[in-house]
């Protein structure tokens, strides 16, 4: 069985690679003329992870990112945190009024590129990079904390302890904002309309607000808060912890093993990885042949044509991230049959849901590099022009976006040098998790071999992605 697995995978890889070409897709750049052919790349990938799962097998006889302890590098002055809250909140209030009063163009009011370029991409990237920065502007969390000290101060008294947070529901209502999020991001048809984002923006910073209210500020913040948990989860990549009043140092990808096994975290990361996903599929030949039909038959029932796409493509994002956590879980699956561990197919999934969090990252950079290079560079107009009504406040109004400062070869050996050392950060987090779980060293490679066809799929799958841009 373990042979026929590995000599299936190759065979996939190049496969997906070598499927029909698909139109440009949202936040990739088209390559018409790549320095080696695609299957090479299918071949070498699925090369790197076979040889990496084989050294991890071979060198890394124990485990060596669980149970590390962190390192106090420096102090941080208490006051950086409410500073941090109050310009978080000074952002927040920026991006409402100038969703409300500024130009409803997309590209000339900051709100659209602010929230899908710098925040959903940007702040994930310096999250995996210096430690979790959301969580230190995180508006709703400051205004919480404000509004918590106010009323101490007011009261002269303790405030009533909040209610114990829910165990079963763990991070269900993360998924839940997280899936809202990307709908918004890649179905929504007025999600480039400023006053909508504006609307939807206090809309859920209400519901913050409601949730750290009935559970306790920092209780929401780690479960019930999408971007908390989103922001969060990248964090844990980070080789820097930031606590009150210091910064810790520990070893890249660690603090993912210090993740604690809550209901909802593999829907949240498989939501991650899967979104993206669709984002690319949903630019490609297949879905451009599907989706028009499934349109046409919704108006036929009587869905006008907005509706009709809505609809389309809120199934199609529905059912690639039912695909990716089906594919984990069959991953999953095969390594409890492997090695008959006294563990439910659940209690597996969330043990090794970690492992997920770098391939979600990989996914991320990899579809969205060329956004964040070319697009980003908006900011530097916007800031001074956020309303889009010809201010020029810091001078930087007639800056352009330079689509020359990387080239398009380049933004693909980007993208798929994350792909490879995301899965490869997985096959590491898998195997050392592997040791703790399955305790000796042959059960707990036999365990992975499994995962390493998961790994492989996910990969090759991006790159088909990837070269679906051409």
């Amino acid at each position: 069985m373990t042979r026929r697995l590995l000599a299936a995978a190759p065979l996939a890889a190049a496969l997906l690679v070598l499927a029909p070409e698909a139109a440009l897709a949202h936040g990739l750049v088209g390559r018409e003329d790549l320095p080696i052919p695609k299957v090479v790349f299918a071949y070498a990938a699925t090369a790197v992870l076979v040889a990496s799962f084989v050294a991890l097998a071979v060198l890394w006889p124990r485990p060596r990112l669980e149970g590390q302890t962190e390192r106090r590098v420096a102090s941080v002055p208490r006051i950086l945190d409410p500073l941090c809250g109050a310009i978080g909140v000074a952002i927040l209030g920026l991006l409402v009024y100038a969703g409300f009063a500024g130009s409803q163009t997309t590209t000339n009011n900051i709100t659209p590129t602010f929230v899908f370029v710098i925040f959903w991409v940007g702040l994930a990237v310096a999250s995996a990079l210096l430690g979790d920065v959301f969580k230190a502007f995180n508006p709703w969390r400051a205004i919480a904390r404000g509004f918590a000290f106010v009323a101490t101060r007011l009261s002269r008294r303790e405030l009533p302890a909040a209610m114990p947070y829910p165990a079963a529901l763990g991070r269900w209502p993360a998924f839940a904002g997280i899936l809202a999020f990307v709908w918004l991001e890649l179905v929504y048809s007025g999600r480039g309309d400023p006053s909508n984002l504006a609307v939807l923006i206090l809309a859920y910073a209400a519901v913050q607000l409601v949730g750290m209210s009935l559970y306790g500020i920092e209780p929401w913040s780690r479960n019930g808060d999408a971007f908390g948990v989103y922001f969060g989860l990248f964090a844990r990549i980070s080789p820097l912890h930031w606590k009150r009043g210091e910064v810790r140092r520990r070893t890249p990808l660690a603090g993912l093993t210090t993740l604690d096994a809550t209901p909802g975290t593999v829907a949240v990361v498989c939501a991650m990885i899967g979104s993206t996903s669709f984002d690319g599929f949903s630019a490609g030949a297949t879905w451009g042949d599907l989706a028009p039909r499934m349109t046409e038959s919704l108006r036929n029932l009587g869905f006008s044509q907005s509706a009709g796409l809505e609809i389309t493509f809120t199934i199609g994002l529905v059912v690639l991230v039912a695909v990716i956590t089906g594919c984990f879980r069959l991953g999953v699956r095969g390594m409890r049959d492997a090695t008959n561990i006294e563990l439910t197919n659940d209690q597996l999934s969330l043990r090794f849901a970690h492992t997920l969090v770098p391939i979600a990252l990989a996914y991320l950079v990899a579809h969205y590099f060329s956004l964040l290079a070319y697009q980003g560079q908006a900011l530097g107009y916007l800031v001074s022009d956020p309303l889009g009504t010809g201010a020029n406040v810091f001078g930087t109004a007639t800056a352009t976006i330079d689509y020359t400062w990387v080239s398009a070869t380049a933004i693909w050996y980007v993208q798929v040098g994350a792909l490879l050392a995301g899965h490869v950060a997985g096959l590491v987090l898998a195997h050392d998790r592997a040791l703790i779980t399955f305790k000796d060293g042959p059960t707990a490679t036999r365990s992975q071999y499994w995962m390493l066809v998961v790994m492989i799929s996910f990969t090759s799958l991006g790159l088909w992605l990837l070269s679906s841009a051409n």
